[in-house]
């Protein structure tokens, strides 16, 4: 097959903390949606489609997203390059990238008969090569937690110290020693703390904390776009 047969694709695992429908702790989720069309036709797949001429790869994989799945997210980062000759019956190579979400912005997700929120651990078979995908893009994301921010990339603006290490036992799947994680995160400047308190609830109130914005979730040196905190 000679190179005017290749033609060029994104797909992304977006990646959000909900409910675990089971325990009601914060577990991994992603939506997926249903092929509507050969090959594949009825099978799930990541959200994704055609790179456009006059598109960048990094604005059409967030084009895609918003067409696909109405998720216009802080965090996009190109994962890797898929581009097996048998991945498909065609030629196509797919650039694909992760989105990590929060709350507010995977709210957004409509969840019907094309459009439906999975278990990352607990997905059905997926169309093409998008079974190796996830569990590439899931081993990627439980390996950056040690030496990146991008635990606060599935937080709001405001958050307890609690709720973030929420994120790292839901990611990880182990639990953490409170006194020890609230002792490792504040010799870090990721986070800072603000004057304002949560309120409403049964317990005393816990100090909330906002990412910061001089800090990008993860340092990707000069190629930096798209991973940078937006809150204030």
């Amino acid at each position: 097959m000679d190179e005017a047969g290749i033609r060029v694709a994104v797909s992304t695992v977006i990646v959000a903390l909900r409910p675990h429908p089971d325990t009601g702790a914060p577990a991994l989720w992603m939506p997926l949606v249903r092929r509507v069309a050969e090959p594949f036709e009825g099978s799930w797949a990541l959200p994704g489609g055609w790179v456009g001429v006059d598109e960048g790869l990094e604005d059409s994989a967030a084009a895609r997203l918003r067409e696909t799945t109405n998720v216009q997210p802080r965090y996009l980062e190109q994962l890797y390059a898929f581009g097996d000759v048998g991945r498909s019956p065609s030629r196509v190579v797919s650039i694909v990238y992760w989105a990590l979400v929060h709350p507010d912005e995977a709210n957004v997700v409509p969840d019907d008969w094309n459009v439906r929120w999975f278990l990352a651990d607990e997905h059905p078979p997926l169309a093409f090569d998008h079974d190796r995908i996830v569990e590439y893009a899931l081993w990627r994301l439980r390996t950056k937690m040690s030496y990146s921010r991008i635990a606060q990339a599935f937080l709001g603006d405001r958050f307890t110290l609690a709720e973030l290490r929420g994120v790292y036992e839901a990611v990880l799947g182990r639990a953490l020693d409170p006194a020890n994680f609230r002792r490792q995160v504040e010799k870090t400047d990721a986070i800072l703390p603000t004057d304002e308190t949560t309120s409403g609830g049964r317990h005393r109130p816990a100090r909330l904390y906002r990412s910061n914005p001089d800090l990008a979730y993860a340092d990707n040196g000069p190629l930096q776009q798209g991973t940078r905190p937006q809150n204030r």
